[in-house]
């Protein structure tokens, strides 16, 4: 009996010191909003408020068409010592039903008792960044203009998401305004963060496609921050997605001249790889798996009515492949923007690389520019690869090329002759992004 016992508490002991490793290394880079943090009060209003203003609204029908007056929507909430302002939340909340988020689940992650976590990173941003305690949403602070911006192009945001439902634009999913009378106004947005789950993540990069101020340190000096690498320090590396990787470009094509078309710059690629499992790797094939990820990857009941049942991606033999040479997706592409002689022709851009044919089952999706998704929660951001595991998002969408914007291009013309910065027309930063995603992926 006393070795029994002895056996027992050896096995709880062990069991303990695992579960304190694993909560000390997914506190890595991030600081706990304790009592003691001088955002404790901000992120507890902030919590309340939004937990009253997603209760308010819970009980609304989802929108199966979306009007004006949604867009337009604006909704007040007082609480004590504070009030808390959302805006569009019909809008907001049809995004989250889109990604199968429901209001419980959004809100038990939002306003848990649980404080949020401080994101801890090299950034040079000036707001201020919180997690949820799950990691799984990001909360950022927001000046007026930029929210202005926002919602000014919401319309044109969502029509871009219903054209392309896998897009790799971040996922806004709340706008939210708190004010302290007389001590402070703070706007707020709610993204889906693009590197959930994060426990196995080995690197961060922050890409923008160009070259000056773009290498960062990897060293952290014994200290508990997430390095965010960028572009130099990605060179020689490849994001290897194999079938996916035509996908992926034209997806990327299309991001960017919906950016353009806004006349944004300065946006970034989140990229983030871990390794895949040999169960993971073996499971993605499976054919239970495969009618999950279908499942999830569409709506049956939209997809278009003339198709066959035989037609329906992975209804069909997953034997039959694209022959060597063809591309993966038949029609028309979109064409590259103009501008500088530095546009990427089409075919350049879609002609397939070595080990990238496109299996039939992925021709479906694609055609509708969709992709077979992963079976995760954060399934948009996340693109499985041969081996790898990539998170992907496109984030940072508010800077326009203003006066200012274009008066630094001189600038740094005159600073930096015959070098690649980032502050240029947004036609040229779109194609040179593009570029170094075709250059960058296999």
């Amino acid at each position: 009996m006393a070795g029994k016992s002895s056996a027992g508490r050896t096995r709880a002991a062990r069991r303990a010191r695992w579960w304190q490793l694993t909560q000390r290394w997914r506190m890595v880079g991030v600081f706990e909003i304790n009592t003691g943090h001088e955002f404790y009060s901000l992120t507890s209003m902030m919590k309340e408020g939004m937990q009253a203003c997603i209760q308010a609204t819970s009980n609304t029908e989802s929108q199966n068409s979306l009007t004006d007056e949604h867009f337009k929507t604006k909704g007040t909430q007082l609480l004590e010592g504070f009030e808390m302002h959302t805006f569009a939340a019909p809008v907001f909340a049809t995004l989250r039903h889109s990604l199968d988020i429901s209001e419980q689940e959004f809100m038990n992650s939002l306003c848990p008792r649980a404080n949020y976590l401080q994101f801890i990173s090299n950034s040079k941003s000036k707001a201020d960044f919180f997690l949820t305690y799950d990691k799984r949403f990001f909360l950022k602070t927001q000046s007026k203009r930029e929210v202005r911006f926002l919602l000014s192009n919401l319309r044109r945001y969502m029509d871009h998401l219903e054209k392309y439902p896998h897009s790799l634009l971040v996922r806004f999913l709340g706008v939210y305004k708190i004010v302290i009378p007389n001590q402070l106004k703070k706007y707020f947005i709610v993204m889906q963060s693009v590197f959930y789950p994060d426990e196995r993540i080995n690197n961060r990069y922050d890409i923008k496609g160009c070259e000056v101020g773009r290498w960062t340190d990897p060293e952290t000096g014994g200290k508990q921050v997430v390095k965010v690498l960028k572009d130099n320090n990605f060179k020689e590396q490849s994001i290897v997605l194999g079938p996916e990787k035509s996908w992926f470009e034209r997806q990327v094509k299309a991001d960017t001249a919906f950016l353009q078309d806004l006349n944004v710059l300065d946006y970034s690629l989140l990229l983030a790889q871990q390794p895949l499992h040999q169960d993971e790797l073996k499971g993605k094939h499976s054919f239970a798996d495969l009618v999950i990820r279908t499942t999830k990857s569409l709506d049956i009941e939209d997809y278009p009515t003339h198709l066959e049942p035989s037609s329906v991606p992975l209804l069909r033999s997953r034997s039959e492949e694209v022959p060597d040479g063809a591309v993966c997706v038949p029609g028309q592409h979109q064409a590259a923007a103009e501008g500088d002689g530095e546009e990427i022709l089409a075919q350049e851009i879609n002609s397939p690389a070595k080990d990238t044919r496109c299996p039939v089952e992925l021709q479906g999706f694609h055609k509708h520019h969709q992709r077979l998704l992963p079976n995760l929660k954060n399934a948009v951001h996340v693109i499985d690869g041969l081996e790898w595991r990539y998170f992907v998002g496109i984030v940072d969408i508010f800077t326009v090329y203003s006066i200012k914007k274009k008066l630094e291009n001189l600038w740094k013309n005159l600073r930096y002759p015959g070098r690649v910065f980032s502050t240029v027309r947004p036609t040229k930063y779109s194609q040179r992004f593009c570029r170094w995603i075709h250059e960058h992926t296999q």
